[in-house]
């Protein structure tokens, strides 16, 4: 087995998500169904996904705080 890429990961997850919001979580057909993946397990999985693509194209992400500038008074 192959190990994906984030960027593969990450449209596996989009493809999952994509498929529950179009054809709903679960369905039937006769005594047989199935269930797709929990929507917010997959959201919070391309949430993770997302940001570790970014850092890898560009580059670490870092936010800077200021402490010099009280804001509006």
């Amino acid at each position: 087995m192959a190990v994906l890429t984030t960027l593969e990961q990450l449209e596996q997850v989009q493809t999952a998500i994509t498929e529950i919001l179009t054809n709903g979580q679960s369905y039937a057909l006769g005594a047989r169904g199935l269930t797709r993946a929990d929507l917010d397990i997959l959201g919070k999985r391309e949430e993770i996904l997302l940001n570790r693509y970014q850092t890898e194209t560009n580059g670490r992400a870092v936010n800077y705080v200021r402490f010099d500038n009280p804001g509006p008074s």
